[in-house]
């Protein structure tokens, strides 16, 4: 009796092939969940994105990203569905993460949404903590997705549940990106909370 073995699909071929092109190494250390918040950083160049796009491609990650409502009117809006984007009305009183958090809970397959916290590609002293507490109260990992070019090496480099302690927490992901160069250095986020 034959199995038949399960080929994998054109576009995580085509990952895996843009990867080995490039000459990166590619890490698997993906949280053995069907839903995640994975974080990307750290975001410094437009490469990023190519680079993303193909390490989440080649993981086999069908991701979903967040952007404004406004993005999805007219006819562009099935297409930037398709696509994986998620709309949502931003703004404080309108509970952004709490609208983010609630879409994952009621997402019953594989629902894996990727979000770059430093928010920007410039130097900011601070990152957005949304993806930290989107994870919480949605109760989901948060993985580490990271691209460092000095070795060219990329991937998901681990993961944590969120433990509802951000400053612990933090010290943790600061402790995973703390060997992680972007393109321009210069330019990576500070891993801390906004100052008051």
């Amino acid at each position: 009796m034959s199995t038949k073995t399960q080929r994998e699909p054109w576009w995580q071929r085509l990952g895996r092939w843009a990867l080995k092109i490039g000459g990166w190494k590619l890490v698997d250390n993906r949280p053995p969940h069907r839903k995640y918040i994975i974080i990307g950083a750290f975001h410094t160049t437009n490469w990023d994105l190519l680079l993303a796009l193909a390490l989440l491609s080649a993981l086999g990650v069908r991701p979903r990203w967040i952007g404004k409502d406004t993005l999805f009117r007219g006819p562009l809006g099935p297409v930037m569905r398709l696509l994986g984007g998620i709309p949502v009305k931003r703004g404080a009183r309108l509970n952004f993460v709490g609208q983010m958090a609630e879409r994952i809970r009621q997402e019953e397959g594989e629902f894996v949404v990727v979000i770059a916290p430093e928010g920007t590609r410039k130097a900011t002293d601070h990152w957005k903590t949304g993806f930290y507490h989107m994870a919480r109260e949605a109760g989901v990992p948060i993985a580490f997705g990271f691209g460092d070019y000095p070795s060219k090496t990329c991937g998901i480099g681990g993961y944590l549940e969120p433990s509802g302690d951000i400053e612990a927490d933090l010290e943790k992901i600061r402790e995973f990106y703390a060997n992680v160069r972007g393109f321009h250095p210069e330019n990576h986020g500070a891993i801390r909370v906004r100052q008051r």
